[in-house]
This record gives C-alpha cells, sequence and structure tokens, in this order.
C-alpha cells in the first residue's frame, strides 16, 4: 500500500474548548488520504453541534451516554474498520496540538512490516515544547509495563532512532486494519487506565510490534479530561493493571507483581492521600484494589499461590 486510508479518531467528553486547536492541526497534516471523527462521548456541552458547524468535514460520531475510554474508542475503531473501510486509525486524545507530519510519518514505519500493529512517536508537553513525556514504556522485570521513556528529558536527538517498544501509551497510537481483525479492540473492562496495556499485551502474544516513529510527534496539555490526581484516576490505577497481570502471567510472577503493587501502590498511595486529608483518594485506592481482586476471584484468575 502506498497510501493507505487512515481515520483519525479524537475521543471527547465534555471537551469542546479542546477541539479546535486538536482537530485544526489534524487537518493541516500533509498526508493525503485520511478523514477525522469526532467520537462525541456523551457530552453535554455541546460538542456535536460545535464540530458539525465549525468543521464540516470532520465526522461527528455521537454516543449518547458516555461509555469510558475504551467503549468510547470501540465505537470509533468499529466506525473506521468497519464502515469506513480504513487501513489504519489513528488514535488521539483530543488534549493535544499534532504535528503537520504525524499521520505520514505514522504511516511510513507502518507499512514497513505487518506485524507492525502499533505505531507511536514522541509525545512532548504543551506548555514546555521541548521536553519529553514518552517515547514508549521501559521493560520493568516485575511490573512488566515500565516507567515512561525519556520522561522529563529535552529533546536532543537521543531517540531519534526507529525502534521496538515493549509497550506504549496511546495519548496517540497508529493501529494496523490486520492487528483489529486479529486482535479486536479495546476491553471494555477497563473503562478507562491499562486499558492500551492489555490491548498491546494481547497483540504481543499474537506476535504483533509496538514501533516507535520518531518523525511523529504532538504536544500534549495532559490529563485534561479526568484530572491528574483525581479519586477516580487512583481508583482505576489501583485495580486494572493488576487485572492485567491476572489475565497473563503465571502465579509465580503475579505474585511478585502483587506484593510490590501493594505496598508501593495502595498502602503507601493511601497513606500519602490520608496524611494530605484527601480522603475521597484514600477510599478510591482502596476500593479499585478490591474490585481488582473482586474481579480476578470471579473469573477464576486468582487461586492461593498468586499470593503465597
Amino acid at each position: 500500500m502506498s497510501n493507505p486510508k487512515v481515520t483519525v479518531l479524537i475521543l471527547s467528553y465534555n471537551g469542546k474548548h479542546l477541539l479546535d486547536e486538536s482537530i485544526t492541526s489534524y487537518i493541516k497534516n500533509n498526508y493525503n488520504n485520511f478523514e477525522i471523527a469526532v467520537i462525541d462521548n456523551g457530552s453535554t456541552d455541546g460538542t456535536e453541534e460545535y464540530v458539525k458547524s465549525k468543521f464540516p468535514s470532520v465526522k461527528i460520531l455521537r454516543i449518547e451516554k458516555n461509555r469510558g475510554y475504551s467503549g468510547g474508542f470501540n465505537i470509533g475503531l468499529e466506525y473506521a474498520f468497519e464502515k469506513n473501510n480504513s487501513d489504519y486509525v489513528l488514535i488521539s486524545n483530543n488534549d493535544v496540538e499534532a504535528d503537520v507530519n504525524i499521520i505520514s510519518e505514522l504511516v511510513n514505519v507502518a507499512t514497513k512490516d505487518k506485524k507492525n500493529g502499533f505505531i507511536v512517536g514522541k509525545v512532548l508537553f504543551y506548555e514546555h515544547r521541548n521536553i519529553f513525556q514518552t517515547v514508549g514504556m521501559a521493560y520493568d522485570p516485575i511490573r512488566i509495563n515500565g516507567g515512561h521513556i525519556g520522561y522529563g528529558e529535552e529533546d536532543k536527538g537521543q531517540y531519534d532512532e526507529i525502534a521496538e517498544r515493549h509497550f506504549a501509551d496511546d495519548v496517540f497510537i497508529l493501529v494496523s486494519r490486520e492487528l483489529y481483525e486479529e486482535v479486536g479492540g479495546y476491553d471494555t473492562e477497563f473503562v478507562l487506565q491499562a486499558e492500551q496495556f492489555d490491548w498491546q499485551f494481547r497483540a504481543k502474544k499474537k506476535g504483533y510490534k509496538i514501533m516507535y516513529a520518531p518523525l511523529a510527534k504532538l504536544w500534549h496539555k495532559d490529563s485534561m479530561t479526568i484530572g491528574r490526581n483525581s479519586p477516580i484516576k487512583h481508583y482505576y490505577d489501583s485495580r486494572n493493571s493488576m487485572i492485567v497481570l491476572m489475565k497473563y502471567l503465571d502465579a509465580h510472577a503475579f505474585r511478585k507483581y502483587f506484593w510490590l503493587h501493594f505496598r508501593k501502590d495502595i498502602i503507601r498511595a493511601s497513606l500519602v492521600s490520608f496524611k494530605d486529608s484527601n480522603h475521597e483518594t484514600f477510599l478510591n485506592i482502596w476500593a479499585g484494589f478490591f474490585s481488582g481482586l473482586k474481579w480476578g476471584f470471579n473469573n477464576k484468575k486468582l487461586t492461593i499461590k498468586h499470593f503465597f
């Protein structure tokens, strides 16, 4: 394919104020075979009317009830691959400004190998234009999905080579039709947080690769919808990665992860929130943790060997 069709999916929940910059930056892209679709995920701020009036060339996919991050994007993936006959889908947050070359550079790397199922690039801070937020995720021998590669570093060309990544954030990520048809989309068990971790884990087991395209970049405003330290984020942080690793690790490997997670992510984080009088966050950390355990037992993913 010399000119594959791409659908850019932008998910938005009451984010009308963010869409002007994100949509405009994608419209300016130099790639000549793409469509933009905004998924209005149950917004009540007039997002649908705003997009229709200001950006008539942009497809609007209206969902009456918010389906969360994974559920909202699944509606878009179904539209793009099954109705719009796209070869690739570019998943994107709404709080971004995309570089003019982002689509062409992602496609350039994607088309080098049919097993290049996910393609990411440089995510830089919107307020600090040359500082990395992420260029992929490192491997961790216990958590499996490690921290952000490059976080807080100045871009001096140190990440300018095409490379395979263990995992990656999905602030923006190109997805191939082949991967979608074989692996499916997001698992809606993960309303938000760790949804990409699970999806990428499933894809890797089918032989798909997560590739990094250094010339594809955007600037991210960071957690504009749910907030970086919101209680709901803490709930899903406590719960979702734990569920992913229940699904894919053996009992011995999960046991190592569980006690690290319990000690550092649950005990320590909840004590900090309690000390700071963030009682809702404190409760949500524990609620998410116990929800994850309940899921594991209900789905027969946990035994006594997973703990001792």
